[in-house]
């Protein structure tokens, strides 16, 4: 992992959960971005353990 001396959360990060946002679609969102929806989602979760926080409600196949 790097180490990092400030506390902003990763770009890429923030990219995925907006573009999931937006789209309420992992699937979408990594079509977007040209990335697997795995990714997304690993983006998206590392976001939330980042933040202490869930930003999604996660249903079978769907985001809220």
């Amino acid at each position: 992992m790097v180490r990092r001396f400030y506390s902003l959360p990763s770009l890429n990060a923030l990219a995925a959960f907006e573009s999931a946002a937006r789209h309420l679609s992992l699937t979408k969102a990594s079509e977007e971005l040209n990335v697997t929806p795995g990714a997304v989602s690993r983006q998206v979760r590392m976001l939330e353990d980042e933040l202490g926080s869930a930003l999604f409600l996660r249903r079978h196949r769907a985001v809220e």
